[in-house]
């Protein structure tokens, strides 16, 4: 369903303190936020020399105010944006100045833990419903005195206050099933960071991608939660439409990194005005704004630069700067009492095993929803197993079928860790999201990594048994329970050892093409090194690390069976059996250096192989931010 639908309803807002959902926010008080002499320097890349993205802001913010970063591309709003959240501002940034709420400065922790951050990109999750995505949130951040039905009751507040209830029960959307509409993913997205009842929201171009009507109503939204919910929002936005424009309390108008006008939006005219830019009646204001303010399409960029530094020293001179400043600097100088300084001392978010079975439900439902994590790849692993299955149909235990044998193992082990590479887009999205939780606070990468790993269990181990099942009845290898449930071992093991490689790749490079490309070489590199095309008696040591799947299912084969030699008794193997015309499949694990009795150990190592990936990925993710 549309925008325009839910315009029918006036939009309530929601309470957010309200009694039925816990006291936890008695304490929880913002009635400022201010910042002084901000400023972020990189080198650049070119002279090697320190470049400013933005250099000395400042300003002052209330509660119930909705801010808007402006300024033409390339003005610096998303990296203002992010210090403001305490984010990363650029790689190899240098940050200067401070940041108080309420006068004092806190730490880095209690900062996240009353903020909350909406990215430009919807990093939702396509395969949940609409309620769905806000109980998750909810079960992911509220502390455990709020009670279920208390967290239930918030997340209907939300769904009525952004006017999303009709769609509660509408999947968000993927690329193969169509959900809700652009606008409404914004909404969504707010309503899912709203969940924990943040004191200051920052909105990184909540109306990136909206018409102006879409854009109306987000923004609208987020006016009328600013003022019933005492909210600072702070969001950087482009360019507005005039109505969209005048929802704003106030504008910090940027160019090249510094302040061409801070303040509210009531005042924007009569001081442009005074400095010698008049805005032109019937005119866009934010248009207007960005035109004076830009200077990268122009015809006279000398011209267009000359303006746009008279805008900025018109404003250091300004009165109204200087009252920004000494407004943030007294209210750094304020002595608050001990509770105001540690306003943060709430009660903490939920537990670790709460955080980690809530990820546990979301990645289940998502794994049965959406084809592509699992789906796609288990008709692809069956289509494989259908198509080992009639290449080596019914190989039977003579000398002649030992070779097709041995080839038909490989291709098992190999191609099925082989095509775990379907597993990057999947994993990309997950690591998506988790990237934009854990920036919110919401929890680290020991929980992520914990539910990936369990809920990738009972999808592996079913892909497993659905291709032996096929596989290795039509191709007759070696018929005896013991021996199938074996090789299912041996085909589960490979593919979560080739699903762990995927996580460690990607967590490093999370990056499509990059990764495919890794994990596709890597996969290939061990398919050369398994034991079967190089064998290991003349293999180098070096990579010996993966050839235990080749070699246990090589062992499970051949180390209880015997082959004919054929009707004239030429033994390609020759076994004590020779005499009898027949070949002890010994013989066959002799000749690769294969012993019998060590399934226990090597299926110890691959665990132990899987561990070290698992280890590494959760290294990686700890370590990297973005």
């Amino acid at each position: 369903m549309g925008d325009q639908a839910c315009l029918d309803t006036a939009p309530r807002t929601p309470d957010l303190e309200r009694n039925d959902s816990g006291d936890f926010l008695k304490n929880h008080t913002v009635r400022d936020f201010s910042w002084t002499g901000l400023t972020v320097t990189v080198k650049d890349r070119e002279t090697k020399k320190a470049r400013d993205l933005i250099c000395d802001i400042s300003g002052d913010v209330q509660q119930g105010e909705l801010v808007a970063l402006m300024g033409p591309s390339g003005c610096g709003k998303t990296t203002l944006l992010n210090v403001l959240a305490r984010r990363a501002a650029a790689s190899g940034a240098k940050v200067l100045g401070e940041s108080y709420v309420n006068g004092a400065k806190i730490d880095s922790g209690a900062f996240e833990r009353m903020t909350s951050y909406v990215e430009q990109e919807d990093a939702l999750i396509g395969s949940l419903t609409v309620e769905e995505t806000l109980n998750f949130a909810a079960d992911m951040s509220l502390p455990s005195s709020v009670s279920k039905h208390q967290r239930l009751d918030r997340v209907r507040a939300l769904l009525e206050a952004f006017g999303i209830h009709k769609q509660a029960n509408t999947l968000v959307g993927t690329p193969i099933r169509k959900g809700i509409s652009g606008g409404q993913k914004r909404r969504v997205s707010v309503a899912s960071q709203l969940i924990t009842c943040p004191r200051i929201l920052f909105l990184d171009e909540p109306t990136s991608g909206l018409d102006s009507t879409a854009s109306f109503e987000v923004m609208s939204y987020a006016k009328k939660l600013a003022r019933s919910n005492n909210l600072i929002i702070i969001a950087s936005i482009h360019q507005p439409s005039t109505t969209t424009f005048q929802l704003f309390d106030q504008i910090l108008l940027l160019s090249a990194g510094r302040t061409c006008f801070f303040g509210p939006v009531t005042e924007i005219e009569a001081y442009f005005r005074r400095i010698g830019h008049p805005i032109p009646s019937q005119t866009n204001p934010a248009e207007y704004l960005l035109d004076i303010v830009s200077s990268d399409f122009t015809n006279s960029k000398e011209e267009a630069q000359t303006r746009v530094e008279g805008i900025q020293l018109a404003w250091a001179k300004a009165a109204e700067a200087n009252a920004v400043t000494r407004k943030g600097a007294g209210r750094a100088r304020m002595v608050e009492s001990e509770s105001e300084k540690t306003l943060m001392q709430d009660l903490a978010g939920p537990g670790a095993i709460r955080i980690t079975a809530a990820l546990l439900h979301r990645s289940f439902i998502k794994s049965y929803r959406d084809v592509v994590a699992y789906g796609i790849r288990i008709v692809m692993y069956m289509g494989l197993a259908i198509l080992m299955g009639t290449v080596w149909l019914r190989l039977y235990p003579s000398q002649e079928y030992i070779q097709p044998l041995i080839n038909a193992i490989f291709f098992g082990s190999a191609f099925m860790s082989f095509m775990a590479v379907a597993y990057v887009p999947a994993f990309l999205e997950d690591r998506a999201t988790f990237a934009k939780e854990r920036a919110n606070g919401l929890y680290g990468a020991t929980p992520f990594m914990v539910s990936n790993l369990l809920i990738g269990l009972p999808f592996l181990f079913l892909i497993s048994m659905l291709f032996s099942i096929v596989s290795y009845w039509l191709s007759n290898f070696r018929p005896s329970g013991e021996a199938f449930f074996t090789w299912v071992m041996w085909i589960f093991l490979d593919l979560v050892a080739a699903e762990s490689l995927v996580v460690f790749v990607t967590a490093i490079f999370p990056n499509f093409v990059i990764a495919l490309a890794l994990v596709a070489f890597a996969n290939g590199l061990w398919m050369s090194v398994g034991g079967f095309l190089v064998t290991p008696t003349i293999l180098n040591p070096f990579w010996k690390l993966r050839a235990y799947v080749f070699q246990g299912m090589m062992v499970n084969e051949f180390s209880e069976r015997i082959y004919s030699c054929g009707s004239q008794c030429q033994c390609m193997y020759i076994t004590d059996l020779a005499p009898q015309c027949q070949i002890r499949g010994t013989g066959v694990l002799q000749t690769y250096g294969y012993a019998t009795g060590r399934t226990g150990k090597w299926a110890g190592i691959l665990v132990g192989i899987i561990a070290v990936y698992r280890l590494f990925g959760w290294i990686a993710l700890y370590l990297r931010r973005t």
